[in-house]
């Protein structure tokens, strides 16, 4: 079976959060500030980075865009003006939060 990919991309401003529906059926929601942490650019991970790690946004995060990005990924642009980080669609399905996918591990 191919890898899901998202069929549905949705801000939730009120709530501060971004819903991904993915082809396999399943939602997920993620909080703004939550993706702004896992942002996966070398400026955030740095060049050599094997692993993710989260990094706490300083203040209030707000999605102020989201692109596609090729057949492969979304690009965010955040309040705080950051916009470099490319969300490939695996990354994003390992980080759902959602309490089926949170027990597994990231990275």
């Amino acid at each position: 079976m191919d890898e899901p990919i998202p069929l549905e991309v949705r801000r939730l401003p009120e709530q501060r959060r971004l819903r991904l529906t993915w082809s396999d059926g399943h939602v997920g929601e993620y909080d703004y500030r939550y993706l702004r942490g896992w942002c996966p650019c070398a400026f955030c991970q740095g060049h050599g980075a094997l692993a993710l790690s989260f990094h706490e946004p300083a203040g209030e995060i707000d999605l102020a865009a989201v692109e596609v990005v090729g057949q492969y990924a979304l690009g965010f642009r955040f309040s705080d003006g950051h916009g470099s980080g490319i969300y490939r669609f695996d990354l994003l399905r390992r980080l759902c939060p959602c309490p089926r996918c949170a027990s597994g591990p990231v990275g």
